[in-house]
Parts: C-alpha cells; sequence; structure tokens
C-alpha cells in the first residue's frame, strides 16, 4: 500500500463527476486527451495526430503544440521517459517563441515538462519549472483554479523526490486548505490533499501529526466510500505504517 496507489484510487473514484473540471495526466501533465479507441497504440496514433498537425497546419501551430504535448504525455506513460522530455522541451520552446511565456498553455506547457523531468528522476530540474507555472498560474487563474492547486500539489511532491519533505508541507497545507474551502473537507480530493499532508509530515520526521491527519482521513474514508474499498484500506495501511503497526 502506498501513496501513489491511494492518489489513483481517490483520483478513480472521481474521474465519473470530473469534480475538478479538467483533464490531466496522473495529476502531472495537464492536457487535452481523447481516450484512444482499445485496439489503438496511442503512441502510434498519436503519432499520427502530430504528423498530421505538423502537415496541415505547421510545426509551430497552436494545435500542433498542443498535438506534441499528448504525445509527450502517452509515451511518458509508456515509460519512454527520454522521449517524452524531448517533446516537451521542444512545445515548451515553441511556445515561449509563439504564444509568449506568460501564456496559459505555455503554463502548461512548463508544469507539463517539469513532470517529465520528475518522472525521469530529475526532481532538480523540475522544481524551478513548477515553481515558474505555479507563480503564472496564481497570476494569470488565480489560486483557486485547478490548475494552479494540482501544479503546487506537483511542486510539493518534486520537493519530496528531492529529499526536502519539510518544503513540501506549508505547500500540501495551502492545497488542502484550498480544497476545504472551494470543494469540501469531505471531497475525494480534499481527503487526498489530507493524505499528501500526512505523508509530507511522516517523511519530515512528524509522526504524530501525520498520524493525526491519517486518522481524520481514514474516518472521512469510511464515511464516504465504506470500510472495505480500496481507497480506505490504503488509508488504514499508510495510518499503520506511520504507528508503526
Amino acid at each position: 500500500m502506498t501513496m501513489g496507489a491511494l492518489r489513483e484510487e481517490l483520483r478513480r473514484a472521481t474521474e465519473d463527476e470530473a469534480i475538478e473540471g479538467v483533464a490531466s495526466f496522473r495529476g502531472t501533465v495537464n492536457r487535452p486527451y481523447e481516450t484512444p479507441l482499445p485496439e489503438d497504440d496511442p503512441v502510434l496514433l498519436l503519432e499520427r495526430r502530430l504528423a498530421e498537425s505538423e502537415r496541415e497546419r505547421g510545426p509551430d501551430h497552436h494545435d500542433t503544440l498542443v498535438a506534441r504535448s499528448n504525445l509527450g504525455g502517452v509515451c511518458q506513460e509508456a515509460g519512454h521517459l527520454d522521449r517524452a522530455v524531448s517533446l516537451f522541451e521542444r512545445t515548451l520552446a515553441a511556445a515561449e517563441r509563439v504564444l509568449g511565456p506568460g501564456h496559459v498553455d505555455t503554463l502548461t506547457f512548463c508544469n507539463n515538462l517539469a513532470s517529465g523531468y520528475a518522472a525521469a528522476g530529475d526532481p532538480g530540474r523540475a522544481i524551478p519549472l513548477y515553481e515558474r507555472a505555479l507563480a503564472g498560474r496564481e497570476r494569470v487563474l488565480g489560486p483557486d483554479d485547478v490548475r494552479t492547486r494540482l501544479c503546487r500539489d506537483n511542486l510539493a511532491r518534486a520537493h519530496e523526490l528531492a529529499g526536502n519533505p519539510a518544503r513540501a508541507v506549508p505547500l500540501h497545507r495551502r492545497t488542502l486548505a484550498d480544497r476545504e474551502r472551494v470543494l469540501s473537507p469531505g471531497h475525494p480530493y480534499t481527503l487526498l490533499s489530507r493524505c499528501e499532508l500526512a505523508h509530507a509530515h511522516h517523511a519530515a520526521g512528524d509522526e504524530e501529526r501525520s498520524a493525526e491527519l491519517f486518522q481524520r482521513t481514514l474516518a472521512d474514508s469510511e464515511r464516504l466510500f465504506g470500510p472495505d474499498h480500496a481507497a480506505t484500506r490504503n488509508v488504514r495501511a499508510l495510518l499503520a505504517h506511520v504507528r508503526g503497526g
């Protein structure tokens, strides 16, 4: 039982309702994405779409940039990390030139490149990009936009990957407060934020505060999903781990 498994379960619990209102790539890469048919290889499918857009619209057209970023996302999902990073780098460079560094889509491509670096095990390169994307989204979209919150989560996890969980704590705390206010204290994404904060506290050496947060989340998860739901079991396992059980 891991935080990764819990993230997937809580995201899955909200997929049908599209609660946060934006398509996302495992919570890190933000991209318009049409799910491919089961018989299609998503990499080959998006390679074709990118080639068509480059041929019909040109390499720097907005639709081409989105197609290239989408291809980077499925390459990252498929484990082709070097290729994903290369696609994200090219997309961001073109967007900065064509759209400008402060454009909302440029900020998305900046977030996506940071995600590629983090997935490739290089959080040191991811952190300044996440910081740039977060500052831009707070300025352009506002602090309550879902994309702003997702970017803050991404930055926090990058700090944890870099071995600095204490720097993740205030970021997760801010996102938790925002989700409690905007969504509700019992919303699945609020539960996820509380677990992220608990996990960061544990990594930073504050087992007591971590256990308190996991215990509260367990009660909420049992009430929302039931005691035998996969998300509830994950929270229970994480709480037992923190308590040394």
